[in-house]
C-alpha cells in the first residue's frame, strides 16, 4: 500500500475550506493515527503465508486428484445402475414370512407342530392358513404396471383349489386411462372380510368362522380396478374356486368388492358373487360307488354371496365387524329322501383388540354361524363334517339328535394376544372355544360326538 502524504492533504482540506482550518491540528492527528493503524496491518498480512489458490469453478473446493475419483466413483455407479435395469430388477420388490405353530386340539386328541401341512385333515376346521411359507414378488414398471406373484406350498389357494399347486396369488395390474383405473387379472386370493390370508396381517392364529366357511378362497380371472379419492372399487368376472370350470359349465361368476375409507383408522366395505360354483351334494355315492344323482354330477349350481365389515380405529383400540350371508342352489346336506335341496346361511364376527403396551396387544374375538337349513350346508361343506363341526348331530344311539333335515349352529369365542418383538417378528397366544347348537365334534378318542372344542395355538411370524 503506497503511503498517505498526510500534510499535503490537509493543507488542501484548509485551502477548500478555510472555515476549517482552525481544526487542521486535530484533523492530522486523526490521520496519523490512521495511518499507524494500517501499516500495522499491512505488517501482519506480509507475515501470513500465501493464500492457496482459489479452487476451479466445477472442483467444489476438491483437489484434481478428489474430483476425477469422484467422476470414476460416478461412471461406476451408473453402469451398475444400468446393469440392474437390465436384470430386471428395477421395481423389484422382495418380502417373505414364515409361520411356524404349535396347536392343541382336544378333539382331535392331538397336540403338534404345524407347519406346510395342507393334507392334514385334522386341522380342516381351523384352516386359517397358519403354518405357511411364503415368498413374494411384486414388480412395477415405468409405466405403472404391477406385476405380484406369492408362492405359498401346501397352504396357499393354490393348494386347495388347484391341485395342490404352489402358487397364492399370480396376477398383473395394467393401468389403463391412468393409474387409478386399471385392469387386473390373472389367479386373484379372495377378498371378502375385514381379515385377510397371510398370517403376518392377523391379530389371532386362527381366522374367524365366515372367513373359514362363508367366503371362497380364490378368483380367476379379469377385474377392474378403480380408485377415487376415498372410494375404492372392483368388479370382475372369473372362475370361482378354481382354475378351469369343467365340461358343461361355461358362465363366470360376477364378482365385486367396494372400500370406503373415512381416513386411515376407519372404514367399511361390501363384497357380492353371483354366478354358479361347483356343487359337492351331487357327488354322493352309494355303498357301491355308483353316484345317487347321476344327471347332477360335475354341474355348477346357482350361488349368492353377500357381506359388508368395517374398522374402526382409535388410540389404542381397534374394532372390525362383518355380516355375512350366502346360498347355493341343490347343495344342503339332507339329502336322505333322495332329493337335493337348497343351502342357506348367515353369519356374524366382530373383533376389539387393545393395545396393552406400545407392543402388547389383547385380542377378543366372537363368532356366529346359523346353518340350520335342510340339515346345513356352508360354502363347499355339503356332507356332514365332524373334524369341522358342520352338519347335523348325532345322538348317542347314532341317530340325528335334531332332525335329519336340520344342521347345527356354530359358536366360536377366541382370546389371544400378539407381541411385536422386533420390526419382523410377532409372536401370538390363543385360546378357541367352539361350540355348536347339536352334537357335530366328532371326539377322535371315544369316537362320539360333543357339542364343543378347545384348540390352544401358539406361533411365530417372521417376515423381511
Amino acid at each position: 500500500m503506497k503511503p498517505v502524504r498526510l500534510t499535503a492533504l490537509v493543507i488542501a482540506i484548509g485551502a477548500a475550506f478555510p472555515a476549517a482550518a482552525q481544526s487542521n491540528e486535530e484533523l492530522l492527528k486523526e490521520l496519523r493515527a490512521l495511518r499507524d493503524r494500517v501499516g500495522e496491518l499491512e505488517k501482519k498480512l506480509a507475515a501470513q503465508p500465501a493464500a492457496a489458490p482459489a479452487p476451479q469453478p466445477g472442483q467444489w473446493g476438491m483437489t484434481p486428484e478428489q474430483a476425477q475419483e469422484l467422476a470414476r466413483i460416478g461412471t461406476k455407479a451408473e453402469a451398475l445402475q444400468d446393469n440392474f435395469e437390465m436384470q430386471g430388477f428395477k421395481g423389484l420388490k422382495i418380502s417373505g414370512q414364515i409361520n411356524p405353530t404349535w396347536i392343541y386340539n382336544r378333539r382331535a386328541d392331538d397336540a403338534s407342530f404345524v407347519l406346510l401341512n395342507g393334507e392334514d385333515a385334522r386341522y380342516t376346521y381351523d384352516n386359517s392358513y397358519f403354518g405357511m411359507a411364503v415368498l413374494d414378488f411384486l414388480k412395477e414398471t415405468e409405466g405403472g404396471t404391477i406385476w405380484h406373484l406369492t408362492l405359498a406350498p401346501e397352504r396357499g389357494t393354490g393348494a386347495l383349489t388347484n391341485g395342490g399347486s404352489i402358487v397364492h396369488e399370480a396376477s398383473v395390474s395394467v393401468p389403463l386411462n391412468d393409474l387409478q383405473t386399471r385392469l387386473w387379472v390373472g389367479q386373484i386370493p379372495d377378498w371378502t372380510g375385514y381379515e385377510i390370508t397371510l398370517p403376518a396381517g392377523n391379530k389371532l392364529i386362527t381366522h374367524n368362522l365366515l372367513f373359514d366357511f362363508m367366503a371362497p378362497t380364490a378368483y380367476t380371472g379379469a377385474v377392474l380396478d378403480h380408485t377415487s379419492g376415498k372410494w375404492w372399487s372392483r368388479i370382475g368376472l372369473a372362475n370361482f374356486n378354481t382354475p378351469r370350470n369343467g365340461s358343461g359349465n361355461k358362465r363366470p361368476v360376477l364378482i365385486y368388492r367396494v372400500d370406503y375409507s373415512k381416513g386411515e383408522f376407519s372404514g367399511w366395505g361390501f363384497t357380492g358373487l353371483h354366478g354358479k360354483g361347483y356343487n359337492y351334494a351331487a357327488d354322493d355315492t352309494d355303498d357301491a360307488g355308483n353316484a345317487l344323482f347321476p344327471n347332477d354330477v360335475g354341474r355348477n349350481t346357482q350361488v349368492h354371496l353377500l357381506e359388508i365389515d368395517g374398522y374402526f380405529v382409535r388410540g389404542d383400540w381397534s374394532l372390525f365387524g362383518q355380516a355375512s350371508y350366502g346360498q347355493q342352489k341343490k347343495a344342503a346336506i339332507y339329502r336322505d329322501d333322495g332329493t337335493l335341496r337348497n343351502a342357506r346361511w348367515w353369519g356374524l364376527s366382530g373383533t376389539a383388540a387393545y393395545m396393552i403396551t406400545p407392543r402388547l396387544e389383547a385380542v377378543l374375538r366372537a363368532d356366529y354361524v346359523n346353518n340350520e337349513k335342510n340339515g346345513g350346508g356352508l360354502l363347499g361343506y355339503s356332507w356332514d363334517d365332524g373334524a369341522n363341526g358342520i352338519g347335523r348331530g348325532f345322538g348317542s344311539d347314532g341317530s340325528y339328535s335334531d332332525g335329519a333335515d336340520k344342521g347345527a349352529n356354530r359358536y366360536a369365542l377366541s382370546v389371544g394376544a400378539n407381541y411385536r418383538y422386533d420390526e419382523n417378528t410377532l409372536f401370538k397366544l390363543e385360546y378357541r372355544f367352539d361350540a355348536a347348537s347339536q352334537p357335530v365334534f366328532e371326539d377322535v378318542k371315544d369316537g362320539g360326538y360333543a357339542k364343543n372344542n378347545h384348540l390352544l395355538g401358539a406361533s411365530v411370524v417372521v417376515s423381511f
